[in-house]
């Protein structure tokens, strides 16, 4: 039975006191969700106080993004090694907004997963199609080649401790939404892709759905059977907000 996991990307919002209360209200309500697993990913500058403050509790932590390299002449970039300094438990490898606005290839994605692995940091893999692709019905084409440029790297073995999460880029922040049937489809794609190298892996790996995610659809898209959770984004930034995400995952 896989567990449920509820991870909140906060992107590049936040302040110290408003995470501080976020975290606190968090904390607060952990307790009622504790079959889920929950997770947060802060801005870098602020996984300190992240840290001081979620330490000992049931909620983790983890990194937006990481480096490739593990040191190095490479001004404005963190390596994995520093967010070990940190205690993360998780990186986010691969995100839409990254590979969109950064130009990340999916070899480059391939090696932070590698990266991140090698230090014992778990990756969240995000996969996904634009909405040029969806409409060119070429889903499961962009997918597969997302997922194999790790597969190819690390091998099917690299997924046993890492975390899947397709974001349909066509469905964030656009006023498009998919339907939950659209989001198990995928899902279910992605596992069959993994079973044909490994079922037990497969039937064993955390797939997350992250497209707009949020209270009001969480208990739809969290009963389909290869949804195993949510990358939350914008709905993560308010703890009753998240907190009522996890508890559609009880």
């Amino acid at each position: 039975m896989r567990r449920k996991f509820v991870a909140g990307n906060w992107k590049m919002n936040g302040s110290a006191s408003s995470i501080r209360e976020l975290l606190q209200g968090i904390c607060e309500g952990a307790a009622e969700v504790a079959a889920v697993e929950l997770a947060v990913f802060p801005s870098f500058v602020y996984l300190g106080l992240v840290e001081q403050q979620l330490s000992g509790t049931s909620v983790g932590w983890g990194a937006q993004n990481l480096s490739e390299h593990a040191s190095g002449a490479h001004t404005g970039e963190v390596a994995g090694p520093m967010l070990q300094d940190f205690h993360c438990g998780y990186a986010i490898v691969g995100h839409s907004e990254r590979r969109t606005l950064y130009g990340e290839t999916d070899e480059i994605v391939a090696r932070k997963f590698a990266a991140a692995r090698k230090l014992g940091l778990k990756p969240i893999l995000c996969v996904g199609e634009t909405l040029q692709e969806r409409e060119q019905g070429v889903t499961e084409a962009v997918v597969e080649r997302q997922i194999k440029a790790v597969l190819d790297l690390e091998g099917i073995g690299g997924f046993a401790d890492a975390v899947i999460a397709y974001e349909p880029v066509w469905a964030i922040g656009t006023g498009r939404t998919a339907t939950a049937g659209q989001a198990q489809e995928v899902h279910a794609f992605i596992r069959a892709r993994l079973a044909k190298l490994d079922p037990a892996l497969a039937s064993q790996v955390r797939i997350l759905y992250g497209g707009s995610m949020k209270a009001a659809n969480a208990a739809e898209l969290l009963a389909m059977s290869d949804i195993d959770g949510g990358l939350i984004g914008g709905a993560s930034l308010e703890a009753k907000e998240f907190l009522a995400i996890a508890r559609a995952g009880c």
